[in-house]
């Protein structure tokens, strides 16, 4: 207890009797998602389907009398169950983020005096005290003294506060705009409506992204791929007469080089330098599956507010029936450009000034700095009715004030013997006595006004003889006169006419979801290019109860869905998703994070939005830019290309890793082996992993927003023709090559015993540089599947430079430095078998050339990408 003070009147509950509720109900604070320890998550990061096959090879490479090999393995698998371990544990925490939205302390009655108590400590029954600025610790149900607006934007994502009265309720999570209001606790922690939605975002599973459905897929082709092929040669080994214990041998070798040991560590870091890039472009990854997911993305749903507009109200231009005036000003400067009839200004602005009076917004003068406070609207007002009056804002005793109101639409304040009111104009026009056609001058001109897409508010006035109390409002807001319109515009951001235009190049229809009015959310929708062809505009209790109708109605660009509700998000996202979308959805407010949770990719605000949305969602846009999504969009298409990239270049020297096996088993254990089951482990840990990160690397491409999204597989015709029928075979070929070479050096000859020891460490040596060698001149190759490197510049991805210098430093060290080399089985090659393996990189390129220019000539769009230019990259 902080402060106690008497109180007359209702005495609330007793200590006694809030101690024993308390004891019953329970704390009031919102319900703890259950979470399973830390060590069954990293369990099964250890456990799942690759993981089991590793931990299978692994096993078998001890049986085989291989604990080097088995222990490379292990230390792949812990590598990889880190990596996923460290990302579940960024998992989102939206349920536990939403405790943050009840306030510490709150006023309560008890025993008769007023008393401040933690919030956890509320029961059902209490007597709560409000005033403005407090947020809802609690349900209530008001009593009859209390009169106040209430934001409740968190719940129902309406912009507009609500004037709330005896006998309704207000639920937790909402603040008190102005006023004050007395309530009685009607519902506590788990039973109130923010645990509802806590609930509910907590109980919406998020479904797999393409991403890492594919990968599942990949990981699932190529483990069966490897352990088929595996056994194929094992029974081949034992037909042709070798050693069960050789046979079990070679199959692990065959096995373990078709498996990419390195492929999910790889995947991993190329979704964090994608999210590197997107924070610098403004957009905070939170889960790098969505880096991948927004370059697929088909369907964008945003809100208006702050995301395709500034949030930023200004007055634009007057009516009155005296003439017409333009404002020409910037933000809320009180300075500005009117041009017009000076008569027409003094009445509006005067009644536009008092009334902006009634609700908490206007300027902030402190430190002679304009800036606005609470609502833009009424900001823009008292800066309209300052620049009236060049600069000084005009005074007004307010002596009673008439709260807005959505079912009046309006509000209004006495001053001096004047009621002066301003609301929406068909609430304020039929109230008006105006003689002669000056309302049907009005509203010619709200006509032409709301078809420019101006936001219009209508001022008028009366004279009371009496200005006390008055019992009935609608009798007071009645015989007015009409002053004027007041037109305002919350500009577009700049950005978002040419973003929405990207999407719709890239394939990818947007939609608009918001809380407002239909007409506010129909008039932005035009201002800035969004409403489609049909000018659907929808209202969120208009949506059909059928999901399969809903999906049919939506899908389609450009339609605006209006006061639309948490659940109606949700199902909007379920909706289009079973129509085949991948959706990303923008939010802010508490009753967003269901729908983000559902949405394929879920975008917060970051300057705008709340702690729940942010932990809710996969993306946090620290600009609120609907144009930063489309740059999002861009590099996710671009870290898709380059998984495709170093996916590629991980698969060719498979090709080569697996060719000496095949040689030895095929031929019956005559030919020896030219690799060992431990180089093929160095090289794809050892020498392939950074050159395959280097390629995450390269820069979108110029064409990345000009075609729909691709959902073609990760591995599809294309890539294997290219890897197993060209750049595959001719690392292999060159690789055997040197092998031979460095016997023949050493006197061999073809139909001579082979020879062993030193020897045949030194070709195993040729034959493992070659495949080093192979995959420098492959990493260039793999840059673009179209264009050859020196068309894109050498040196246009720094990191691949730094890759290669790194990756000969690697072969330096393991072919050179005497243990490393004995641990792999190989020796120094031979000068002559050197210069052998050197040629793998100008045939690896060649071959790609000749490759890229005969698709070219045979695909057109493949030649057509050829000849678009790319952009530069920047290392990173």
């Amino acid at each position: 207890m902080v402060r106690e003070q008497s109180l007359a009147g209702n005495p609330g509950l007793t200590e006694a009797e809030a101690s024993a509720r308390l004891r019953h109900d329970g704390p009031n604070r919102l319900p703890e998602p259950r979470r399973h320890p830390w060590w069954r998550s990293l369990l099964s990061q250890l456990t799942h389907f690759f993981a089991l096959l590793l931990w299978l090879a692994a096993v078998l490479a001890f049986v085989a009398g291989l604990p080097e090999l088995g222990i490379a393995v292990i230390v792949v698998i812990l590598i990889n169950g880190l990596f996923a371990f460290v990302q579940q544990e960024r998992a989102e925490k939206a349920a536990e983020r939403l405790d943050a939205l009840l306030p510490a302390l709150i006023v309560v009655r008890r025993d008769g005096r007023m008393r401040t108590v933690d919030t956890r400590d509320l029961v059902v029954g209490d007597e709560v005290v409000l005033t403005g600025g407090d947020r809802v610790p609690a349900d209530l149900t008001l009593t009859m003294t209390a009169r106040g607006r209430f934001d409740e934007s968190t719940l129902t994502g309406e912009s507009e506060p609500v004037l709330r009265s005896s006998g309704e309720s207000v639920f937790a999570g909402t603040f008190v705009v102005d006023g004050q209001a007395e309530g009685t606790v009607a519902a506590t922690g788990a039973r109130t409506r923010l645990a509802e939605i806590a609930a509910l975002t907590t109980s919406t599973r998020r479904r797999a992204g393409p991403l890492a459905l594919e990968i599942h897929r990949l990981v699932r082709l190529l483990a069966f791929g490897a352990v088929t092929v595996g056994i194929v040669f094992f029974a081949i080994a034992v037909l042709v007469g070798i050693s069960l214990q050789d046979s079990f041998l070679f199959a692990v070798g065959i096995t373990v080089a078709l498996v990419p040991e390195g492929l999910l560590p790889t995947v991993t870091l190329s979704l964090a330098m994608g999210a590197q890039r997107m924070a610098r472009a403004n957009a905070i990854v939170r889960n790098l599956d969505a880096v991948e997911t927004l370059g697929s993305t088909t369907f964008i749903c945003t809100d208006k507010t702050g995301t395709l507009t500034e949030n930023r109200m200004n007055v634009v231009e007057a009516w009155t029936a005296a003439g017409t005036v333009t404002v020409h000003g910037e933000g809320y400067d009180p300075v500005g450009d009117l041009t017009g009839s000076p008569d027409a200004l003094d009445a509006a602005a005067l009644a536009g000034f008092a009334a902006a009076a009634a609700s908490q917004g206007g300027i902030d003068l402190e430190n002679d700095d304009w800036l606005p406070v609470g609502d833009p609207m009424e900001a823009a007002i008292v800066a309209f009715a300052a620049r009236t009056a060049h600069g000084t804002l005009p005074s007004a005793t307010i002596r009673r004030r008439y709260a807005f109101d959505p079912r009046r639409r309006r509000e209004s304040v006495i001053v001096g013997e004047t009621l002066l009111l301003k609301g929406a104009p068909d609430a304020v026009l039929p109230r008006c006595t105006n003689p002669g056609t000056v309302v049907d001058d009005a509203e010619a001109a709200l006509t032409d006004m709301a078809s420019r897409g101006l936001r219009v508010l209508a001022v008028a006035s009366r004279p009371l003889a009496d200005p006390g109390e008055h019992a009935d409002l609608d009798d007071v807001e009645s015989g007015l006169e009409l002053l004027g319109l007041l037109a305002m515009k919350d500009p577009p951001r700049e950005s978002v006419p040419s973003a929405l235009a990207a999407a719709r190049t890239a394939g990818i229809k947007v939609a608009m979801l918001t809380g407002d009015h239909p007409e506010t959310a129909r008039a932005i929708a035009l201002d800035i290019g969004l409403l489609g062809p049909d000018e659907m505009v929808i209202e969120g209790r208009d949506l059909p109860a059928d999901n399969q109708i809903l999906g049919a109605l939506l899908d389609r660009d450009g339609i605006v869905v209006s006061r639309v509700s948490p659940e109606q998000k949700l199902r909007v996202a379920q909706a289009l998703q079973n129509r085949g979308h991948v959706v990303a959805m923008t939010g802010d407010g508490v009753n967003d994070g269901p729908a983000l949770r559902q949405a394929d990719i879920g975008i917060a605000m970051g300057l705008g939005g709340t702690d729940v949305a942010r932990a809710a969602a996969d993306l946090v846009l620290l600009d609120d830019d609907f144009a930063t999504i489309l740059a999002a969009v861009e590099q996710g298409r671009a870290t898709y290309a380059n998984i495709r990239r170093f996916l590629s270049y991980h698969l060719v020297s498979n090709v080569a890793e697996l060719t000496p096996f095949a040689l030895w088993g095929l031929s019956g254990g005559a030919f020896p082996l030219a690799l060992g089951v431990l180089q093929v482990l160095c090289i794809d840990i050892g020498t392939d992993l950074l050159p395959a990160l280097a390629l995450g690397a390269e820069p979108p491409a110029s064409n990345a927003l000009k075609k729909p999204p691709e959902r073609r597989h990760l591995v599809d015709a294309n890539l294997v023709r290219r890897v197993f029928g060209v750049l595959g075979p001719t690392e292999a070929i060159v690789e055997m090559s040197a092998f031979l070479v460095a016997l023949l050096v050493a006197g061999w000859r073809p139909g001579d015993e082979f020879p062993t020891g030193n020897v045949l460490l030194a070709a195993s040596g040729a034959a493992f540089a070659a495949v080093v060698l192979g995959q420098v001149g492959t990493v260039f190759a793999c840059r673009s599947a179209t264009r050859p490197p020196w068309v894109l510049g050498w040196g246009t991805n720094r990191l691949v430079l730094w890759a290669v210098l790194v990756e000969l430093i690697a072969l330096a060290v393991f072919l050179g430095v005497g243990p490393v080399a004995q641990v792999l089985g190989h020796t120094v090659p031979p000068w002559q078998a050197f210069g052998i393996a050197l040629l793998a990189i100008p045939a690896i390129l060649l071959v790609d050339f000749v490759h890229k220019t005969v698709r070219g000539r045979n695909h057109p769009r493949a030649a057509e990408e050829r000849a678009l230019p790319r952009a530069v990259n920047r290392p990173s």
